[in-house]
């Protein structure tokens, strides 16, 4: 079997970890990116070029996003950071964790991903979501947000979250949509601060078609999963809809509900 491995290098414990992974994995062939790679003296490549059976992530959720974002493997991530919702071991679970994957003893939980065209140009597809928001600071914009050809928000707000199950425990969660297990085939629509009290978040189907449009059109950022984003000048149109590809996260067993109760719920406590 065949890895890459991305690792978060401003995240203290990242490389120490990533070393202990490494140590894991002796005698399986392991690609590095090139700034871990200098550290350990060898030779290092970009992530884009991994060619891997299976990518690690030393870092958080954030690390994760950005692996996603430029290579297609499945994602092994190890929890670096603080909150680490999409990782899948802990540093007390990572001698275990290697096991498993040596020995074929895991699983891998597919998500929908989030495909995002604007102005006929498709941008990388999100695993969370993907925002549209005022490109001035306190200053709100008009949206219209159709979904299969019929208005469904029309709002002025300081921006538009539209997020897949995976991504409703993150951005769109703070401003109040709901919390959707990753079997429902659905996507969340999530006004942010809107001005209007009555504008609440739309759930709806993942085979749904939906248009995002700017009612007297200024300028707007658009950004996916908080990893790239792009001026809009305002007058575009804005398309969302379920990516035909999928993320895969490798899994050994903990369900939605029992990591939701140790990441969000627990921490809250």
């Amino acid at each position: 079997m065949k890895f890459g491995m991305s690792v978060n290098m401003d995240i203290p414990d990242a490389p120490r970890l990533a070393k202990r992974v490494l140590e894991g994995l002796k005698g399986h062939e392991v690609l590095l990116e090139n700034e871990m790679a200098a550290r350990l003296k060898r030779p290092g490549m970009p992530i884009d070029d991994m060619d891997v059976d299976m990518m690690i992530t030393i870092g958080g959720d954030g690390t994760i996003l950005r692996a996603m974002h430029h290579n297609d493997a499945p994602i092994f991530g190890v929890n670096a950071g603080d909150l680490g919702f999409l990782t899948t071991v802990t540093e007390e679970e990572l001698d275990e964790g290697i096991d498993n994957i040596i020995n074929d003893n895991y699983s891998l939980d597919r998500r929908t991903k989030l495909k995002t065209v604007v102005a006929g140009r498709r941008l990388k597809d999100s695993v969370n979501e993907a925002v549209v928001h005022t490109a001035h600071i306190a200053k709100i914009r008009h949206f219209q947000v159709d979904v299969d050809g019929e208005l469904a928000i029309n709002v002025r707000a300081d921006g538009i979250i539209v997020a897949t199950p995976t991504g409703s425990t993150c951005y769109a969660m703070s401003v109040g949509a709901p919390l959707l297990d990753p079997r429902v085939g659905a996507l969340v629509i999530a006004p942010m601060a809107p001005f209007k009290f009555a504008a609440r978040p739309v759930v709806v189907p993942s085979h749904s078609r939906i248009t995002l449009k700017i009612v007297r059109p200024k300028e707007c950022v658009i950004v996916t999963d908080g990893q790239e984003s792009e001026p809009m000048e305002g007058n575009e149109t804005v398309e969302f809809s379920a990516s035909e590809t999928e993320a895969r996260f490798v899994t050994f067993g903990k369900g939605f509900y029992q990591r939701t109760r140790e990441k969000l719920m627990g921490s809250l406590c």
